[in-house]
């Protein structure tokens, strides 16, 4: 810490908000505009407010990181996703006459209930302004989406009596989908 209240109390709100690795980041660039105002004659408190000033107070700074966090990208990719995957299912459900098909009850209500938890937890995270831990739930509900969707997948495969273009295509989307989101997820887990 630069050994000043006023940028030690801002590099606490940043630690409070964002990842260490960031926070570790932003200090150091906060210390040194601190520092170098310092060495223009600024008295301590001046120069503590003039870097702060200069840096970005603490909550713009936590608002820009959150808005391009990589969890609140891949939510937002994903739900802009969502509708043309669920729209290609929605024409092959129908055109393959899938509420004939041998699915009971339970199953479907767990599938339905899944889908809204995910849908819930990708939107909370797209939405994210200030919460910088809001947007890590991306990965979670990246591996809920990747499981929907290989389970609709294998579950239209063993189930549908034939192969219509409607059934190829969201299979086809359902896949594309769950292959992009298997790239980002692992990142967004460990990150």
């Amino acid at each position: 810490m630069a050994g000043h209240r006023l940028i030690d109390a801002a590099v606490t709100d940043l630690a409070r908000h964002l990842p260490a690795d960031a926070v570790d980041e932003l200090a150091d660039g906060l210390t040194e505009t601190y520092l170098q105002h310092l060495s223009t004659g600024l008295d301590p408190d001046a120069a503590a407010r003039a870097a702060i000033a200069e840096f970005g107070e603490p909550h713009v700074v936590i608002a820009a990181f959150v808005r391009q966090s990589p969890g609140r990208r891949a939510a937002q990719a994903l739900v802009a996703s969502g509708p043309a995957v669920g729209g290609c299912w929605a024409v092959a459900m129908v055109t393959g006459h899938a509420w004939n098909w041998p699915v009971p009850a339970p199953v479907r209500l767990a599938l339905g209930l899944g889908f809204l938890a995910v849908v819930s937890a990708l939107a909370l995270a797209a939405t994210a302004r200030h919460s910088y831990r809001r947007t890590r739930i991306t990965g979670a509900a990246g591996l809920g989406l990747m499981t929907l969707d290989a389970v609709v997948v294998v579950g239209a495969a063993l189930l549908s009596l034939t192969v219509t273009w409607p059934l190829a295509i969201a299979t086809a989307a359902s896949l594309t989908r769950l292959i992009l989101t298997a790239r980002v997820v692992p990142r967004l887990l460990t990150g």
